[in-house]
């Protein structure tokens, strides 16, 4: 089975009471950006974004990102 990159930042937003909106908005970072990342739904990762986004949080990278199996493979 492949493994894959996923964020917390939904779990991360919603503990914090954040919205995306007012997340990307407030930190000078695309909405689109942070709604795919916070979706699990980014095919990429730009590192400065995430270092942007670990700033702000002031979180590790390991408490953002991590790997898991990849569920949409067909068996």
């Amino acid at each position: 089975m492949t493994k894959i990159v996923k964020t917390r930042l939904k779990e991360i937003l919603d503990e914090r009471g954040l919205s995306i909106r007012g997340f990307a908005f407030g930190n000078d970072l695309s909405f689109e950006t942070v709604r795919r990342l916070y979706n699990n739904t980014a095919k990429q990762y730009q590192r400065e974004t995430l270092g942007r986004i670990c700033d702000v949080l002031d979180i590790k990278i390991e408490d953002l990102l991590y790997i898991t199996d990849d569920d949409s493979e067909d068996s």
